[in-house]
This record gives C-alpha cells, sequence and structure tokens, in this order.
C-alpha cells in the first residue's frame, strides 16, 4: 500500500537528545540509578519573579489570543534587552516572539531558504539546523574547524565551502554541542564576509549569558555600528530558555530586517498563531527584571564544568577542553574507539555507558563530530562524581 506520508517526512530524524533524555527518564522510572548527562536544560527552577508574573497575568485573564508576534510589552521587552546589552536601537517591526528559540529558527530557515540553496553549517552543529534546512528544501553544507582544539569555525573555513548556490550561514556561539566561543574579531571577519559575499546570517545566540573564564562573548549586533550594511543581512535567534530556566515555557524572540521578520509573523499566523499569552508575560518579567539569578546558574555552570572536564581528563585516553560557555562537555575518546576495544564508534560507546553502566550521553557523531560524547553538566556535582567515577570505572 502506497504511503499516504509525504516524502519530507521521511527527510526528518528524531531529536537524539530528546530520545536519550527521555530514555533516560524511563530507566530511572523503572528504578535503575541513572545518571543522565544528555539533557539540554538548565536543572534551575525558573526564578520566583518570573513565575509570580505569569501567575498574576493568569489572575488577571491575560488567558486570550494576543498579537500572532507577540505582546506590545513582550516586543517592548526585546527591543529593551537588545538595547542594553547590544546597545542597539531597533524598532517593533524588527522584533518578534515565538513558541520557543527552535520556532524562531525553522520560521526564519523557511522563509529564507527555496529549494537548491545552500546553508553552511559549523560543525559541530546542534541536530536541528540539517533537518530544518532539508524540509525548506535546501542542502546543508557542514564546515569543520581548522580549530581542533575549541572548534569554533572561522571565515575561512566558511569562505572554502561558498559556492554560486550559497544563501545563508547559520552561527551557533557559545556552541552546542561543544561549548566552543567565537572570538570578537573572528566575529568581525565573518560578518564582513557575509556581506561581501551577499549572504545572510543567522546568529544563535541563545547561551549568551552563560560564558566562563576570560572568554568574552560577542553579538554580531554588536557589529552593526561598524558594519552597517550587516543590519540588513543579520537576523538574531534567541530565547529566554537558557539564560532563566525556562525550557518548558515555549518563548522564543528574533530580531532581523523588518521583510524578513514580516515574513515569519505571517508563517507563524499560518501554524501556530501567538506565542502563549502568561508565558509572554513571565518573559517580559524575565528579560525586563532582576538579573541576578542568571549570574548565580552561571557560576553553578562553570563551577560544574570545571570538575566535569577534570574529571574526564583523569580518564586515561580521553582528551577534553574547559568549555568557553553553554553547560556541556564535548571530550574526545577517539583513542578509546576502534576494531577490539570497549566500543568501534561513539554511538556504540554511549549504547554501551547507558546499557551496561547507566549513564547517558549523546554520541558526538550526531552533531558531525564523530569520536567524541556530549556531556551535560546542567546538573548537581554529586551526580557528576557519581557519573564520572562510574565512567573511568567503566573504561579502564
Amino acid at each position: 500500500m502506497k504511503s499516504i506520508l509525504a516524502q519530507r517526512t521521511a527527510l526528518i530524524k528524531p531529536s537524539p537528545t530528546l530520545a536519550l533524555a527521555a530514555k533516560a527518564k524511563a530507566l530511572k522510572s523503572a528504578g535503575q540509578d541513572v545518571v543522565a548527562f544528555a539533557a539540554g536544560e538548565p536543572d534551575f527552577a525558573t526564578p520566583e519573579h518570573i513565575r509570580r508574573a505569569a501567575e498574576q497575568a493568569i489572575e488577571a485573564g491575560d488567558t486570550k489570543y494576543t498579537a500572532v508576534a507577540g505582546t506590545p510589552a513582550m516586543k517592548n521587552a526585546i527591543i529593551e534587552k537588545f538595547r542594553r546589552d547590544q546597545k542597539i536601537t531597533l524598532t517593533p517591526g524588527e522584533v518578534m516572539a515565538s513558541c520557543g528559540g527552535k520556532h524562531i529558527l525553522y520560521n526564519a530557515i523557511s522563509c529564507l531558504v527555496d529549494p537548491s540553496d545552500e546553508v553552511l553549517i559549523p560543525a559541530p552543529y546542534w541536530v536541528s539546523y540539517p533537518d530544518m534546512v532539508v524540509l525548506a528544501g535546501g542542502k546543508p553544507v557542514f564546515v569543520q574547524s581548522s580549530d581542533r582544539e575549541n572548534l569554533a569555525v572561522t571565515a575561512a573555513d566558511l569562505e572554502r565551502h561558498i559556492t554560486p548556490r550559497t544563501k545563508l550561514v547559520i552561527l551557533n556561539s557559545p556552541n552546542n554541542p561543544s561549548g566552543s566561543g567565537i572570538e570578537a574579531a573572528e566575529m568581525k571577519r565573518i560578518a564582513q564576509l557575509v556581506c561581501d559575499r551577499k549572504l545572510f546570517l543567522i546568529s544563535d545566540e541563545i547561551y549568551e549569558k552563560l560564558v566562563f573564564g576570560s572568554f568574552i562573548f560577542t553579538s554580531m549586533l554588536d557589529l552593526v555600528n561598524e558594519l552597517p550594511q550587516l543590519r540588513e543581512r543579520l537576523m538574531i535567534a534567541h530565547g529566554v530558555a537558557k539564560t532563566y530556566s525556562m525550557t518548558g515555557w515555549r518563548i522564543g524572540y528574533a530580531a532581523g530586517p523588518k521583510p524578513l521578520i514580516d515574513a515569519m509573523s505571517a508563517l507563524q499566523g499560518a501554524s501556530t498563531s501567538n506565542p502563549t499569552s502568561f508565558a509572554q508575560a513571565g518573559a517580559v518579567a524575565a528579560l525586563t527584571g532582576p538579573q541576578d539569578a542568571v549570574e548565580t546558574m552561571r557560576q553553578a555552570f562553570e563551577k560544574r564544568g570545571k570538575l566535569m572536564c577534570e574529571m574526564l581528563r583523569d580518564i586515561k585516553g580521553v582528551r577534553c577542553a574547559m568549555p568557553r560557555g553553554a553547560f556541556y562537555a564535548f571530550p574526545d575518546f577517539s583513542e578509546l574507539l576502534g576494531v577490539g576495544r570497549i566500543a568501534q564508534n561513539d554511538g556504540e560507546l554511549g549504547a554501551f555507558l547507558l546499557d551496561k553502566h547507566a549513564i547517558a550521553v549523546v554520541p558526538g557523531g550526531e552533531f558531525g563530530a564523530p569520536g567524541r560524547l556530549r556531556l551535560s553538566f546542567a546538573t548537581a556535582e554529586a551526580e557528576i562524581e557519581k557519573g564520572l567515577t562510574r565512567m573511568k570505572k567503566a573504561l579502564q
């Protein structure tokens, strides 16, 4: 019998991070002592003032439809965030809210990419980028970083892959899964390349506030005053999920040229319509209210990241650089892989650690970086110590 499904549905791969997190939860529910390093979400509660704002909105009857691209208060909060952090003034027509950062990215890629367009995606990459490009009819072109330590892409790396069909570059700094970060000077070179070659750039900056050590985050919007032509070739994808521990609230936001924001709003109007009304109220409180909880979480993540990387480096044959941001370690296990060893590849190693030793990790091959594993340190220090002690014993 001929399938009733559209052919494009076969192009979608289930999210490995969500699948592994779900499997770990199921094993825990069945009574196994699983140490979960797979989930990509903060383990902190959403700050109280944000929760109260949403509760007050519900009590006030703020439970109806809103404008598709966000309430006036939500748009003003987005504008205020970029004015405060990037020192740039945007108009309501240049910003919008959506049902999560992933929704922003999906809308933008759908509105930018035509069939046969090529999209440069630095590797390692967040697993959803390629699927979104393929669903839009485009061709993902993966760009390996020449920096094997930090894994951050350079303008020269990108330029080598540009063809007459290249239309879009997707950048993510700090990066999921590697925790790499792009320095200000390299960001400027990338911005100049985009302008010179007349490309469009999506800069996914959702881990903006979660940076460590001496690394200083640079937003692409920081460069607009030096490169005014960049403004019409740039969209910032952002959201409240990681910064404010609001993953389940599903509020993302974007800043970009008005024609693109208009198109994305029209697409959103034909699919989901507006983001949840009272969740927007919470997001307004997050973006405009006290920011001290963000620094508290950042400091905790930095401490946990150091602990995780130290313990990983203590496992013979494992190499692990301290991430510059986000909340992931991305160690290289390639010396432990191969014929006759514990596992032939990172996928087998991930299965071995989960099935035999109840440690949930995500294989690096899922992110375009075989031989590595992604471990989230958005979990308690005691869990990190327990999981990595268990891992060292399993591997040695």
